[in-house]
C-alpha cells in the first residue's frame, strides 16, 4: 500500500506544477529550521511519488530573500525525497537567450547578501546538538544525472535546451541595474535569477541530488534596450510556457533513477564526515 505521506523525488515550484493531479495530499511538516514556505503537496506522476513544494508560498507572497530554504530541503528530505527538481524563472543575459529559452545550468555563481547557506553554522538545534564544521564539495553544484534527464525530456518534447551555462543568483526582490546586468554578462555568465540559491548548496548538504531547469522570462536589462525587466513581463512569459514546462518536468521525473540507483557524487557528498545532527 502506498504511504501517501512519503515521496522519492521533490519539485521546488508554484501550483501549477501539481494544481491539475486527480489525487493531491496536503501535509504539513515542522523542521528544526522552522516552518518551510507552505505544506507540501504529495502526488504521483508516471508511477513516482513526488512532494511539491511552492516556493514562495502557495499566494507567492515570500520574496526571494525571505525563503526558508533551509526549512524548504530538510521538510523535503524528511518525507523520503532524495532527488530535486528547482525550475525557476531567469533573465537571459546574451541575446541569443531570448524570452521562451530552456536553459539547464552546469555552474552557479552566488551575489545574494542575507540569505543563511548551509546547515553547519554552528548554532545549537532545538534539541540541543551542534552542527559540525563541514565542508561540502560545490565544485559542479548540479546533479548530473538530473541534468541528463532534463535534457533528454526538452528533447523529447520538441524543445531544444542550451546545455549547460551559468545561473548568477542575485539578492532580489528588485532586478539588476543596467550595470550590474552588463558586469554579469562580462564574466560569461548565462542567466540571472533570485532562487536559485542557496537551494544547491544546502540540497549537497543534505546528500539530495538537485537539478537547476531555468526558463528565461525578460532579457535583463544590460542585455537589451528600452526601460529594462518588468514583473508583468516575466509573468507574462513564465505563464505562456508554463504547460510545456511542465510537460518537461514531468517527463524528467519519469527519467530519473530510484533512489537505490543513485550513482552520482550528490548521494555520498558528505564523503563520510560527521554532520553533528541527524539526517532526516
Amino acid at each position: 500500500m502506498v504511504n501517501k505521506a512519503n515521496a522519492e523525488l521533490g519539485v521546488i515550484g508554484g501550483s501549477g506544477f501539481y494544481s491539475f493531479l486527480d489525487d493531491v495530499t496536503e501535509i504539513q511538516v515542522d523542521t528544526p529550521y522552522g516552518a518551510p514556505s507552505d505544506s507540501l503537496f504529495l502526488g504521483e506522476i508516471a508511477g513516482r511519488r513526488v512532494a511539491f513544494l511552492p516556493r514562495h508560498g502557495r499566494g507567492h507572497h515570500l520574496p526571494p530573500h525571505r525563503i526558508n530554504y533551509r526549512a524548504n530541503l530538510w521538510a523535503l528530505r524528511s518525507v523520503g525525497v532524495r532527488q530535486v527538481l528547482g525550475p525557476c524563472a531567469v533573465g537571459g543575459l546574451r541575446p541569443e537567450y531570448g524570452p521562451g529559452t530552456l536553459l539547464v545550468p552546469d555552474q552557479l555563481v552566488d551575489r545574494t547578501k542575507s540569505r543563511v547557506g548551509t546547515y553547519f553554522d554552528g548554532l545549537p538545534l532545538p534539541g540541543g546538538t551542534v552542527p559540525n564544521v563541514v565542508h561540502v564539495s560545490l565544485a559542479d553544484p548540479y546533479c548530473p544525472t538530473g541534468r541528463a534527464a532534463a535534457l533528454k525530456a526538452a528533447r523529447g518534447r520538441d524543445w531544444e535546451p542550451v546545455d549547460g551555462g551559468t545561473l548568477v543568483v542575485v539578492e532580489g526582490p528588485r532586478f539588476s541595474t543596467r550595470a550590474e546586468s552588463l558586469w554579469h554578462r562580462a564574466q560569461g555568465w548565462s542567466v540571472v535569477g533570485m532562487t536559485g540559491h542557496p537551494e544547491a548548496a544546502l540540497a549537497r548538504e543534505l546528500e539530495l541530488c538537485y537539478t537547476s531547469m531555468t526558463l528565461v522570462t525578460d532579457l535583463d536589462a544590460g542585455a537589451e534596450t528600452g526601460e529594462g525587466v518588468s514583473h508583468d513581463e516575466v509573468l507574462r512569459v513564465f505563464a505562456a510556457n508554463v504547460d510545456r514546462l511542465r510537460g518537461v518536468l514531468f517527463d524528467t521525473v519519469a527519467a530519473l533513477p530510484a533512489d537505490g540507483d543513485r550513482d552520482c557524487p550528490c548521494a555520498g557528498a558528505l564523503g563520510g564526515m560527521e554532520p553533528g545532527f541527524a539526517l532526516p
